[in-house]
This record gives C-alpha cells, sequence and structure tokens, in this order.
C-alpha cells in the first residue's frame, strides 16, 4: 500500500521543460493542452523519456498538431509500440483555437511548447506559450539577468 501511494506521488512530480523556448522567445500567453496520445506513449512519459527541444505547433484545418515532440519507445511494448517523433493532436477549446490561429497569422507570432507535465489526476498535459521571437540585444540581456540573479543568489548564501 505504502508503495503506491510513492507511485502516484511520483506521478504527479513529471515536468518536462522546455528552457531553450524560454531564451528564444518573449512569452505573451501560455494555455495547458490535452494530448491525444496512443497506449504505450503515456507509459513512456510517466517514465520521464520525453524531449520537447525540437518541438513546434502548428495548425491544420482549425486544429492544432505538435509536430517532433520524441516521447521515447516503451521497453517493454510489443509490435503495437508507437513512433517517438509522430505529429499529436492538441486538444483545446474552441474559442481558445480561434484566438491562436488569429493571433499566429499575425507577424512574428507563434506557439510553442513549453512545459509537459501530468496533472494531479495523472492526465499528462502541455503548457504551449503564444510566443515573440526575441532579438540578439534581447537574448544577452536576458544572459545578463540571469548572470546577476545567480550572483546575488551567491552572495547571500555567504553572508548566511
Amino acid at each position: 500500500m505504502a508503495e503506491q501511494k510513492k507511485k502516484e506521488k511520483k506521478a504527479g512530480k513529471i515536468e518536462v521543460v522546455n528552457r531553450r523556448a524560454s531564451f528564444e522567445y518573449h512569452f505573451d500567453d501560455k494555455l495547458e493542452a490535452g494530448i491525444v496520445l496512443q497506449g504505450t506513449e503515456i507509459k513512456s512519459i510517466r517514465k520521464g523519456d520525453v524531449n520537447l527541444t525540437d518541438a513546434y505547433c502548428y495548425f491544420k484545418k482549425g486544429e492544432l498538431y505538435i509536430k517532433n515532440m520524441y516521447i521515447g519507445e516503451y521497453e517493454y511494448g510489443t509490435y503495437a509500440n508507437h513512433e517517438p517523433r509522430r505529429t499529436r493532436k492538441l486538444l483545446l477549446k474552441r474559442v481558445e483555437l480561434k484566438k491562436l490561429e488569429k493571433k499566429v497569422k499575425e507577424k512574428g507570432f507563434t506557439i510553442v511548447p513549453y512545459r509537459l507535465f501530468l496533472n494531479d489526476r495523472g492526465i499528462a498535459k502541455l503548457q504551449i506559450a503564444l510566443a515573440r521571437g526575441k532579438k540578439s540585444f534581447d537574448k544577452r540581456e536576458t544572459i545578463k539577468e540571469r548572470d546577476s540573479k545567480r550572483d546575488m543568489s551567491r552572495l547571500k548564501k555567504i553572508r548566511i
């Protein structure tokens, strides 16, 4: 019984973050979307075998899809195992889809997958962000801010 509770607690802690996206883009709006998965994909997600680095979102016939999101093959899967980089449909409300599609058609906006996690019910959710690309000087500012935060935290540790 105790082992089962540990597994349930651990399942909610699965979180994969695309750290590169926050460096490359300014986030204007964030939304949570469900993902249409096959049977063995959720098992690989729970194991933590996921990568969002090369993934991107696009619209096709009014529906939102994610492409190039890597979910590793389940090691105990049979012939019905999934493809690691297949295109997956994202689930959002119709109003949210129309709003996103309208924004994406504007110049400079894109939809970036930012974070994959399991919610409290154990369902895989993908946090997507409506984003604008950063210029090179914006990236330098981000690096400076990160370095200054790191230096400040070091100073606080030394003083305490």
